[in-house]
Formats: C-alpha cells, structure tokens, sequence
C-alpha cells in the first residue's frame, strides 16, 4: 500500500482572521485569509486556557503576522504570532462589526480555500480599515459587494449599455443582458428592472471607484436603500446565497428606523 505524502513547511504569513470555533475542550480552529496562501483552516492547540499567547491574534477583526506550519491538504497549525493588529473600533460597535462580518463571510464564500488571490486580500483589508476609521459602513460594504460579483462569476456589464455601448444618460438593469440598457433601447427587455436609477448611478460608480476616492461621496438615506434593495436583488439572482450576517443587517436597519421614530 503506498503511503500519502502531505507537504508542509513553516513560514511568516500576514492573514485576517475570517472566524474561529472551539474544537474540543481546549482548542480551536482559526480560519485565516492569508495574503500568501488564500485562506486555510489552523489547529490551535490549548486556545482556550487562560493566558494562551494567541488569544488576542485569533479574535475576530484582528490580522497578525503568524508564525504557522502550512500544509497543502487538511489542517494547518499554528505556532507562534507577531504584530497582532486588532481592528478595535470594529470589535467594540455592534453595528460596524455586522458589515464586517457580512464582508468577510462574503470572502469565505466567494473563492475556495487555498486559492492564492492577494488582490483579493488587499480589497478586503482596505475594506476593514475604512470601517476601522469611521467610513460609512453602508457605502464600505456596497463597493465591496459590487467588485466581488465577478469572484463569484458574475460579469456584469456596468460601462453602459449593453445594446450600443452609450456611457451617459439614464440606464435600467436587464438580467436578459446582464448588464445596462440606456432609455433608447428599455424596450430590448419587458421584463427589465424599473431599478431605482439613482441606485444605478451609484452602483456604476461603485463598480469602477477605489477605496481611496470614496471620502467625497455622501449619500441620502432613500439612496442607500434603493443601492442595498438594488443589490439584493442581484444577489438573489446571480449569486444564491443568503447569509445570516446579511439577515442581521437587515434587521439591524429595521431598529435604526425604530430608534429614529421613537427621537
């Protein structure tokens, strides 16, 4: 009988932590969006004693430069940590952390594990930092929906129109063309959208911006709504998923407006 090899080998790696849960009594699993080797799943062995040295590295909302033996099937473990940067504001405000666990569980679902993709690491961690530094969560949290489609195969059409490639005007979505029709060309499509079309405005921008451009770029209340309904209804229909950090949100929106009548 021939015997199965697994290769391993210990190396530095800056990664974010996606989640953790406890295995066994003492233990843990970390799963870690690494920059070098897309995300893995780690034994950390005692992680629930007290004083455990990786406890402040495996909390969610943190990255770390961890010390760790990568193995190319199974579980990987890790052995010691550096540079532990918790992403505190996001830890301590419950609503900031829903969009970041929203975005992160987006990342867990969008590429398979062990699928090397730093830009997609740099995207996410430019997202976390932004919300660490009060950006609108909504906005943060749009953008990175928009850009991510495609890691889910979803092309999506967002320069113009899909008939004769007009950039200007006004637009509706047509999933029969997954992409935009300009007003000319609305009959193309029956069963076209009726999107909300500043939600469309935004939601081109979105498609194209950089984190680094979004600090001018203030929105109303109806105009969040109408971009979050516009790219639920997206999702719903390209992607499939439903996540329950994206439940949360939702809910947590229906308080904000409670809180709002009750002022």
């Amino acid at each position: 009988m021939k015997g199965v090899f697994i290769l391993r080998h210990q190396e530095e790696v800056q990664a974010l932590v996606l989640f953790s849960k406890n295995y066994r009594e003492k233990d843990k699993l970390v799963k870690l969006f690494t920059e070098s080797h897309g995300k893995k799943m780690f034994f950390v062995k005692n992680a629930n004693r007290k004083n455990n040295p990786f406890q402040a590295a495996i909390q969610p909302f943190t990255k770390a430069v961890y010390i760790a033996d990568i193995k190319t099937e199974g579980l990987s473990f890790l052995n010691n940590v550096k540079e532990i940067t918790p992403f505190k504001v996001i830890q301590q405000d419950i609503f900031i952390s829903a969009y970041a666990t929203y975005i992160l569980n987006l990342v867990d679902v969008a590429i398979e594990d062990g699928v090397y993709d730093p830009a997609l690491y740099g995207f996410t961690l430019e997202a976390l930092t932004l919300l660490e530094k009060g950006y609108d969560p909504e906005i943060i949290t749009n953008i990175f929906e928009v850009q991510l489609l495609e890691r889910f195969g979803v092309k999506v059409n967002w320069n113009g129109c899909a008939v004769c490639g007009k950039t200007d005007g006004q637009f509706d979505f047509s999933y029969a063309y997954s992409g935009l029709l300009c007003e000319s060309h609305y009959g193309m499509d029956e069963r076209r959208s009726h999107f909300d079309r500043k939600a469309i405005h935004f939601i081109r921008i979105f498609s194209r911006i950089n984190y680094q451009q979004i600090s001018s770029i203030k929105l109303k209340d109806e105009t969040k709504l109408a971009i979050r309904q516009t790219l639920d209804n997206i999702y719903d229909e390209y992607v499939g998923i439903h996540l329950k950090s994206k439940k949360f949100i939702n809910q947590m929106k229906s308080w904000e407006n409670m809180l709002k009548v009750d002022k």
